[in-house]
């Protein structure tokens, strides 16, 4: 079979080349008549959605549905991926997402988002005074949308995943004859603009003001925007074409349609020819003017625009129209004496056997490298295998030759083919463009592919690819639990055994469809297989199965992971039901208890919590505690009474095994009203002291007898006392009932206290009086006491004693020779320590 040389189908427009390749044949029945259809289609190749235009009369099919549906073809038709039975009102908007999702407008404002290829929506208003105005039009971008109202009002949504609806800048009254925008990715302000044909002119409508572009030639019935947001192709009722910069600063070029008939489509092929298509007729105008016609004799064509190209569908083709490759350009062009055209010349001469070959290669040989190189991109560019075959052969030809050659390129440039032209095939329906391909990535590609349920495809590619599978695999299960047929148990078993093993499995995602389906059991069998307990617990929870959310979280060990849980079960759950969940594990009970004395994390612990969970667990001398701390914390000593009544009710339950904090609760009880009497016969606040601190304030006061009544009544060891009374003598500097204890022989906790507390107080001198008291020091220790004391004399004296010379002599440099200090020193020490100190 003769394969047709590439550049038979090229039409020359200027010094540009385009061609029409035929991608498929025998796309639509011949008794559908596209005529009575509005058709849209997904960027990248993507699905194609029909639906009959509401306006047109249509002759009854007998073997046709008259009720209303959308259905979705791949572009190699045939039967319909998908048919949406529609019910849900008049369809104003039927348009693409990047990521091919549906977008369905209905008039009363209502957008509804189909994410995949099996009829699973999302819904979400346009508000904005949509529902009453009525929708007109819509016009759609990569991931927004805006809609024209029937009162001119503009209502853009920016993102489908988190629509917020918000109204553009009002254009002025008038018949709105066409529009377009510009995505937010093209604009300067990063916004949204909208293009309105209103009058003669062309209003700029964004989010901030609407402006009048000056123009005087309309008022044009098309207007289209090119992929890059730089041009705008402005078509005009008497049939002439201007292709302006988006700025609308220069005039770039203009065509006579010479039609009276308004197009159908005004569309962009690529980024600088345009596409006009009527019933049967289509014509490409080049950049400056020139064009070319292609006609077609099975009826109505459509348009859909995709980034490099325009596919065009008939009943009987589907088309793609695009601006031939630089590359590829060279490599074919009639009378190309490229270096890549001489290389495919000669691997065809080499077919042949003729001496020629290696001629044309040593032509070329210092432009080997080049040709290679663009061989290698030209088969990349092409659809047809066979095209793809030679341009390769010609490559791996010429590096042959070559002594060093990086051939990673050209591996790269086999596997994308291979793949290319494996989702190229009718069955696939997807004809991606090299430029397409390389714009949606390979994971894009597999993504669409699991969206058509192509599971056996997509692994392949991605195995061939090296790419990660698990997303294939949890699609091809979450699919299997939503449609399959099985029940619960053989479902689970059959997705287990093919999926056990395979690195990256998130079964917590299958088992999450599987509760949105309704399979509440079979979602908790799959989420036994989850190996993360971080997944598991959020969907028990939403499950309802909280006994199980908590129990998987205990066993993982995460605490945060448990909080989480008994955050959630406690906002949930009445208390009685929270402390039965609990009361059985006592991993939960503990973090409950923790939880609550933190508190909210400035020192008040949560009381009310403790109080419930010792009540329920029968913890009564924890919960006594609970109410004594309270008691110390109050104010007002009538209420810390009741909390101590209340907390000696709970332990009187049990009087033998609490022997102790029954006593500690009456000693408190007691402590709480000799308080009381401190405060009403004083007139200073005692209430919430303990007993140390109660006994210092009185000794602060000078009220020894109470304080010493204090002591009596709760048993105070001696050297509690003492130390208590020392703080507060030193604390309202009562130095002289300091150096009358200084008087008595005998002190239970020493006279060093005495000593560290007068002298950190400031008084050095009543701090010295106690130096001689202390006993059971180191050696030495009495010089370097008086010495703080800045007694150096005396601290000399104390040397002489010891017979320490080191130290004496110490303080005589420290005093300095000369002063009276000084000589005081020699003086003492001068007949021990003879001639040292000369």
């Amino acid at each position: 079979m003769d394969v047709a040389h590439p550049t038979a189908g090229w039409e020359q427009l200027g010094p540009s080349f385009y061609r029409k390749v035929q991608l498929y044949t025998q796309v639509f029945d011949q008794d559908l008549d596209l005529d009575n259809y509005i058709v849209a289609g997904a960027p990248y190749s993507g699905a194609i959605a029909l639906y009959r235009d509401e306006g047109k009369l249509v002759a009854y099919q007998p073997t046709r549905t008259s009720k209303p549906s959308i259905d979705i073809y791949s572009c190699a038709g045939g039967e319909p991926i998908l048919s949406i039975p529609w019910d849900s009102g008049s369809i104003k908007g039927l348009g693409w997402s990047e990521d091919e999702k549906l977008l369905v407008v209905t008039a009363d404002g209502t957008v509804r988002c189909y994410f995949d290829l099996q009829g699973e929506f999302t819904q979400f208003s346009l508000g904005n005074g949509a529902e009453d105005s009525g929708v007109k039009s819509c016009r759609f971008y990569a991931h927004g949308l805006v809609v024209l109202l029937n009162n001119n009002s503009l209502v853009s949504v920016s993102s489908y995943s988190e629509p917020r609806p918000k109204l553009l800048a009002p254009p002025p009254e008038g018949e709105v004859h066409s529009w377009s925008l510009i995505p937010p990715s093209y604009t300067n302000s990063r916004s949204v603009e909208v293009l309105l044909s209103i009058g003669q002119t062309i209003y700029v409508s964004d989010a901030a003001a609407c402006d009048d572009r000056g123009l005087d030639q309309g008022p044009f019935t098309h207007i289209t925007v090119s992929p890059n947001g730089k041009f705008v192709a402005l078509y005009t009722k008497a049939g002439r074409v201007y292709v302006i910069n988006s700025t609308f600063e220069e005039n770039l070029s203009e065509h006579d349609s010479k039609s009276k008939i308004p197009p159908k489509y005004v569309e962009w092929c690529g980024k600088d020819a345009v596409v006009i298509a009527w019933e049967d007729e289509v014509h490409l105008v080049g950049p400056y003017g020139s064009s070319a016609k292609f006609y077609y004799d099975s009826g109505r064509v459509h348009l859909l625009p995709d980034y490099d190209g325009v596919r065009i569908i008939a009943n009987d083709r589907c088309d793609f129209l695009q601006k031939v490759p630089e590359d590829t350009e060279e490599v074919f062009k009639l009378g190309s004496d490229s270096p890549a055209s001489i290389l495919l010349d000669a691997v065809e001469q080499l077919e042949m056997q003729s001496p020629k070959a290696d001629d044309n290669v040593q032509l070329i040989r210092p432009h080997l490298v080049e040709a290679v190189d663009k061989c290698v991109n030209a088969a990349g560019q092409e659809f047809s295998e066979h095209w793809q075959k030679q341009l390769l052969k010609a490559a791996s030809f010429g590096k042959s030759v070559l002594d060093i050659y990086n051939s990673d390129d050209f591996v790269d440039m086999c596997e994308t083919l291979r793949v290319l032209n494996a989702v190229r095939n009718y069955k696939i329906g997807l004809p991606l463009s090299y430029e397409q391909y390389q714009r949606l990535s390979p994971s894009g590609l597999i993504t669409r592919l699991l969206n058509r349920h192509e599971y056996l495809l997509a692994l392949r590619i991605a195995s061939y690819l090296r790419l990660p599978t698990d997303k294939i695999y949890v699609h091809w299960a979450s699919a299997k639990v939503r449609l399959g047929s099985e029940d619960d148990d053989t479902a689970c078993r059959k997705i287990v055994e093919k999926l056990s093993g395979k690195p990256g499995i998130s079964f917590e995602a299958i088992a999450r469809a599987a509760y949105e389906e309704g399979r509440g059991r079979l979602a908790t069998e799959l989420l036994n297989h989850e190996p993360r307990a971080g997944r598991q617990v959020p969907l028990l929870l939403s499950m309802e199965e909280d006994e199980l959310a908590l129990d998987k979280a205990i066993e993982s060990g995460d605490t945060d992971l448990i909080y989480f849980v008994l955050h959630q079960l406690r906002r949930k759950l009445p208390l009685a039901s929270f402390f039965r969940v609990i009361n059985s594990r006592p991993t939960a009970t503990a973090l409950v208890e923790a939880a609550a004395h933190e508190g909210d994390g400035d020192g008040h612990e949560d009381t009310a919590m403790l109080k419930d969970l010792y009540y329920q667990d029968d913890r009564r001398v924890d919960g006594a505690a609970v109410f004594v701390r309270e008691a110390l914390r109050q104010p007002e000593s009538r209420t810390a009474g009741d909390k101590l009544a209340l907390a000696a009710k709970l332990l009187a339950d049990n009087p033998k095994e609490n022997v102790f904090e029954i006593g500690a609760v009456r000693e408190a009880n007691l402590l709480l009203r000799m308080q009381e009497g401190f405060d009403r016969d004083l007139g200073d606040n005692f209430t919430g002291l303990s007993v140390n601190q109660t006994m210092f304030k009185l000794y602060r006061l000078g009220y020894s007898g109470r304080a010493k009544k204090i002591q009596g009544e709760f048993k105070v060891p001696e050297r509690v006392a003492w130390w208590v009374r020392l703080q507060a003598l030193v604390a309202k500097r009562d130095w002289n009932e300091i150096e009358e204890i200084s008087k008595q022989r005998k002190s239970p906790i020493g006279w060093e206290p005495f000593f560290n507390q007068c002298l950190q107080a400031g008084n050095p001198r009543l701090a010295a009086v106690f130096v001689p008291k202390c006993t059971g020091l180191e050696q030495g220790a009495t010089i370097t006491m008086y010495e703080k004391c800045g007694m150096r004399v005396r601290a000399a004296e104390e040397a002489v004693k010891l017979k320490d010379g080191d130290a004496w002599l110490r303080l005589l440099e420290a005093a300095g020779r000369g002063t009276n200090e000084g000589r005081e020193i020699e003086r003492v020490g001068g007949q021990v320590f003879g001639g040292r100190g000369r």
